[in-house]
C-alpha cells in the first residue's frame, strides 16, 4: 500500500515537473523564423505597397459612427458619470469577492460569461482567484462599453448596430484568453513543455503566413486529411453537363424504382455544394437518393477574372434554367421539384417569378428553400458590411481583379463569429502549439469561391442595400420585372433558429410574400448544422405549423415542436408532389465522375 502511494506521488511529481526552455532549440527556432519571415514580408509589401496611397484606412466605414457617438456622449456628461460610477462600484464588488476567494472564503460571481461563451470553460477561470478576477474584470468592462453605446441617445439605429458590432470585435480581440500570461491553460502548457508550445505555435503561424503568401490565413482544420471524391463528397454520380458557370451532377440510383419527378438542388455559389454531401453519415444527397429521388445538383465554377462580366441573369439562365433543360433531355420530365440553399434559394425565387412571367411556372412543381433570404430588411450582421462606402470600396477592388476573392468573403464570415472562427484557432494553433482538429465542416467552410464582379455588385446593391427583391418589379431579369408576390408554386421553407447569416425572422418575412401555399419550418442550431442533420443522429429538434400569421413570434407560438431531424418531415411534405414510381434511371452518357472538376478549383 505504501509502495503504491509512493509510486503515485512520484508519478504526480513527474507530471507537475517544470521543464526549462532549451536555449539551443529556442535560438534555432528563432533563426528559422526570421529566415522564413523575410521573404514573406517582402512578398506582402510588394503586393500591397504599390497602391498604398489609394488604400482605405477605414474599410468598414466605422470612423464617422464613432465620431458621432463621441459627440453624443459629450453632450450628456451626467450620463457618462453615472455609467462610470456604476462601473467602478461593480469593479470594487469584484475586487471584494476576489479577496474572499483568495482567502479561501465563499464568494459570489458579480458577472458570469454567457452560456455559449467557450473561452472561460477551463476550471482555473472559476477556481483560481487571480484568473477569476481577470475574467470578471474583462466581462464587466465589455458590458460597460456595450451599455454606453446602448444608452446613448440620438444615434441612428444603423450606426448603433455598427458600433455595438465593432466594439464587440475589439473587446473579443482583447480577451484575456488570447494572451499567454492571462490564459491559465496556455500558461500550464508553457510551463509543462518548457515553452515548446510557443515555438511550435510560431512555426504554425509562419506556415499560415506562407499559405496566405504573406497575409495571415488561419488554419481551421487539417486540409491534407480531406480529399474530394475520396473521403468527402463521395456519393456516386456523374457530371452529365457543363458550361462555363456550372457542372450538372446526376447521382446514381440505389433503388429499383424512383420518383417520377427529378429533384434539382441549387446550392449557393459563395460556397460549394458538398455541404450537402460531406460524408456518408450526414449526406443529404445520399439520403435523398436512398429515399428514391433522382437527384441532380448544380456544382458552380470557382470563377476567375475571365468571368468578371457574368451577371445575376447568367446564373439564372446558365444555371437553373439550363439545368432544367438538361434534366428534361435526360429524363423526359419537363417538371422537377427544386431545392435552393441560401443564395441558391434567392436565385430559385427569382427563377420562379421569371418562369411564371414566361408562362412556364409548371417547370418547377414544388420549391424548397433552405435558409433563404428574400426580404433583406432584417438580414442580420451581414448588412453591416453593405453600406454605400463599403460597396464602392469592393467595386474598386473588383474592378482591378474582375472578382471578389473567396478569401475576402471568408474573412467577412469569420468576423461574424470571431471568437469561434478566429480567436479559438489563434489560441489552439499559435499559443498552445497544436494542430487544428480535422473537421469536414471547417474544410468546406474554408473552401470559399470567388464572386464575379458584375453579379456580386448587383447582388449587394439590389438585395442587401436596397432590399428591392421583395417589391414588385424591384429587379429585372432580361428586362422582365420580377414579382415574387405572384409565385404560386407550393413551397417549403426551412430556416434555423440560431442562423447568423439568414436570421429566421427575416426568412419568415420572405416566406409570407408568396401567393401560393407555403409551409414554414424552423430547425434548431445554425446555418449549416441545422440543415445538415441526418435522422440517424437523432439530434436537435424542429418546429412547424400550417399557419403563417403576421409575425414570426405569433408563428412560433402556434408551432408544434418535434424531436429529431426535419428531413423525414420534409419527405412527408414532398412525397405527394413526386409523381408515380418509375424504373430507376441509369446514367449512360457523362463527362466525368462526381464530384467533378469544378468543385476542386481552389483559389485560397
Amino acid at each position: 500500500m505504501s509502495s503504491g502511494n509512493t509510486e503515485k506521488k512520484s508519478q504526480k511529481n513527474q507530471d507537475d515537473e517544470v521543464r526549462l526552455p532549451d536555449p539551443i532549440a529556442f535560438s534555432r527556432a528563432m533563426t528559422e523564423a526570421w529566415e522564413r519571415a523575410l521573404p514573406l514580408m517582402k512578398e506582402y509589401m510588394e503586393r500591397y505597397s504599390g497602391d498604398f496611397e489609394n488604400q482605405s484606412f477605414d474599410p468598414f466605414n466605422v470612423r464617422q459612427a464613432y465620431l458621432d457617438f463621441l459627440e453624443k456622449v459629450s453632450e450628456d456628461p451626467q450620463h457618462v458619470i453615472r455609467l462610470q460610477s456604476e462601473y467602478w462600484n461593480s469593479w470594487m464588488h469584484i475586487w471584494q469577492e476576489s479577496m474572499l476567494k483568495f482567502l479561501g472564503e465563499p464568494a459570489e460571481d458579480v458577472i458570469k460569461p454567457a452560456d455559449k461563451d467557450r473561452r472561460f470553460r477551463a476550471p482555473e477561470w472559476q477556481e483560481n482567484a487571480v484568473f477569476d478576477f481577470i475574467k470578471q474584470s474583462y466581462l464587466l468592462t465589455c458590458q460597460s462599453m456595450t451599455k454606453m453605446i446602448e444608452e446613448t441617445q440620438g444615434l441612428k439605429e444603423e450606426d448603433k448596430r455598427k458600433l455595438e458590432f465593432y466594439t464587440q470585435l475589439f473587446a473579443n480581440a482583447l480577451s484575456p484568453s488570447n494572451f499567454v500570461m492571462t490564459n491559465p491553460e496556455v500558461l500550464k502548457e508553457t510551463i509543462s513543455t518548457g515553452g515548446d508550445n510557443l515555438i511550435k505555435g510560431l512555426q504554425n503561424l509562419l506556415e499560415d503566413l506562407e499559405r496566405g503568401h504573406g497575409e495571415l490565413s488561419i488554419s481551421t482544420t487539417r486540409y491534407e486529411v480531406f480529399k474530394l471524391g475520396e473521403n468527402i463528397a463521395t456519393t456516386p454520380g456523374k457530371v452529365v453537363y457543363q458550361n462555363d458557370l456550372m457542372q450538372l451532377i446526376q447521382y446514381e440510383p440505389v433503388t429499383k424504382e424512383v420518383f417520377e419527378k427529378p429533384l434539382l438542388i441549387t446550392p449557393p455559389w459563395i460556397n460549394k455544394y458538398y455541404i450537402l454531401d460531406l460524408k456518408a453519415e450526414n449526406s443529404f444527397i445520399k439520403w435523398a437518393v436512398e429515399q428514391g429521388f433522382t437527384v441532380f445538383v448544380i456544382s458552380w465554377v470557382n470563377p476567375d477574372k475571365k468571368l468578371a462580366q457574368k451577371r445575376f441573369e447568367d446564373y439564372m439562365e446558365e444555371g437553373i434554367i439550363t439545368a432544367l433543360n438538361q434534366i428534361e433531355a435526360i429524363t423526359g420530365q419537363s417538371s422537377v421539384n427544386a431545392i435552393g440553399y441560401c443564395l441558391g434559394g434567392t436565385l430559385l425565387t427569382i427563377t420562379l417569378s421569371y418562369l411564371a412571367s414566361q408562362k412556364q411556372a409548371e417547370r418547377i412543381h414544388s420549391a424548397t428553400f433552405f435558409t433563404t433570404l428574400i426580404d433583406f430588411e432584417n438580414a442580420g450582421d451581414m448588412k453591416l458590411f453593405m453600406d454605400d462606402a463599403q460597396i464602392e470600396l469592393m467595386d474598386k477592388a473588383m474592378a482591378e481583379t474582375g472578382m471578389l476573392s473567396g478569401k475576402q468573403l471568408n474573412k467577412t464570415f469569420s468576423l461574424l463569429r470571431a471568437n469561434d472562427m478566429i480567436w479559438s484557432f489563434v489560441i489552439n494553433n499559435y499559443l498552445m502549439g497544436k494542430e487544428p482538429f480535422p473537421f469536414d465542416l471547417l474544410f468546406w467552410n474554408d473552401d470559399a469561391t470567388n464572386m464575379p464582379a458584375a453579379m456580386h455588385s448587383f447582388y449587394l446593391r439590389k438585395m442587401y442595400r436596397d432590399n428591392v427583391l421583395k417589391d414588385p418589379g424591384g429587379i429585372r431579369m432580361y428586362d422582365t420585372p420580377i414579382d415574387v408576390s405572384q409565385i404560386k408554386t407550393p413551397s417549403f421553407f426551412l430556416s434555423t433558429r440560431e442562423d447568423h447569416i439568414a436570421p429566421w425572422r427575416a426568412t419568415y418575412a420572405g416566406a409570407k410574400l408568396f401567393a401560393g401555399k407555403v409551409k414554414f419550418t424552423l430547425a434548431a442550431s445554425g446555418h449549416t448544422a441545422g440543415v445538415v442533420n441526418h435522422p440517424d443522429r437523432n439530434k436537435y429538434c424542429y418546429w412547424s405549423s400550417n399557419d403563417l400569421p403576421g409575425t414570426p413570434e405569433q408563428w412560433l407560438d402556434s408551432a408544434k415542436e418535434f424531436q429529431g431531424s426535419w428531413w423525414p418531415y420534409w419527405l412527408k411534405w414532398i412525397k405527394p408532389r413526386n409523381g408515380k414510381m418509375v424504373q430507376a434511371r441509369k446514367i449512360t452518357k457523362f463527362i466525368e465522375k462526381a464530384p467533378g472538376s469544378y468543385v476542386k478549383m481552389r483559389y485560397l
